[in-house]
């Protein structure tokens, strides 16, 4: 295992509703990125194509507008499907830049779009993934959701490393799960840009005793479509959502302080034996666990809706 590693944090915006641009500008950033000597970049959440921030798509309780479910149409047609010659060029620029890349997604899988994070390897390989458990409020509105089998944690060079989306870090079981399989590297891709943000992040790393990564877009209306119905209005300067990306060491300890200045690529290097530093006193599933007490279940089959005779269809990354 390298003893330390370079990390990025992209807080960036991506082409709202167009897949292609979209894919295209990921590839200038990750670039970018792998010119600081990153071996991991990290993206935000929903980075492709777009966190709908301020859309309501025309509904309220009991009823839903045709302007609504035009505007969820163009959604979903921005969306990734994973075998795809976009996600393939998400591949081959992780490759280009030889580092493992982190890139929040909104799959498309049939008729549904799930709240996605896709891990590429540093040959181009798509590692696995890790669809959200839960979508918060009126995301579940027009998101999915996920289920156990995509809880993922690679063991890499570098550590192992996985990710937890937006909310899903306020799910303390949730945690604990990631918790058990010995993540190092606890990648964070949100759309939460509030100034409490950060301190969630140090609890993280902190009851972990693992280096935390949180990625937030840096989006103003002027980067949505002209017909982008913002409740927040049409003024371009219009922030929408404001960054605030971070990097936290395993003691809680700001490596990346918060963003909020605009676009920008978050780097450090994280040294991997702080883990082990941490772990000294504090292994919340390990020595300071009380399973005498305490004790977790967690269900990581894939929970398919419909089966037949010759069984659900198979899913590569489930365990």
């Amino acid at each position: 295992m390298a003893e330390t590693v370079r990390v990025a944090v992209v807080q960036d915006c991506p082409v709202p509703f167009d897949l292609q641009d979209t894919i295209a500008k990921t590839e200038q950033l990750v670039e970018k990125a792998a010119k600081t000597g990153a071996g991991l970049i990290v993206f935000p959440e929903a980075f492709v194509s777009g966190y709908p921030k301020g859309l309501d798509f025309g509904a309220r309780v009991g009823s839903r507008s045709l302007p609504g479910r035009d505007m969820f149409r163009r959604y979903f047609d921005s969306s990734l499907v994973l075998d795809s010659d976009e996600c393939r060029r998400l591949g081959a620029a992780a490759r280009k830049a030889k580092a493992y890349l982190v890139m929040g997604v909104m799959e498309k899988d049939g008729g549904t779009l799930y709240c996605t994070v896709l891990f590429f390897g540093p040959d181009g390989a798509l590692l696995g993934k890790h669809r959200k458990l839960m979508p918060t409020a009126s995301e579940r509105l027009i998101w999915g959701f996920g289920d156990g089998s995509t809880l993922t944690v690679l063991d890499t060079p570098m550590g192992k490393l996985g990710a937890v989306i937006c909310w899903e870090n306020y799910m303390p079981l949730l945690r604990t799960a990631m918790y058990s399989k010995g993540i190092q590297i606890y990648c964070a891709p949100t759309a939460d840009d509030r100034d409490t943000w950060a301190g969630t992040m140090q609890h993280v790393a902190l009851e972990g005793r693992c280096f935390v990564l949180s990625a937030c877009q840096y989006l103003t209306r002027g980067d949505c479509p002209d017909d982008y119905d913002a409740i927040q209005g049409d003024d371009p300067k219009t922030v929408l959502m404001r960054g605030g990306s971070c990097i936290v060491s395993p003691l809680g300890q700001m490596l990346a302080a918060p963003d909020f200045s605009g676009p920008a690529i978050l780097t450090a290097d994280l040294d991997i034996d702080d883990v082990a530093r941490g772990k000294f006193d504090f292994d919340v599933t390990g020595h300071y666990a009380r399973p005498d007490v305490f004790r977790l279940h967690v269900n990581e089959r894939a929970m398919h809706p419909v089966s037949n005779s010759i069984g659900a269809p198979p899913d590569p990354f489930a365990e």
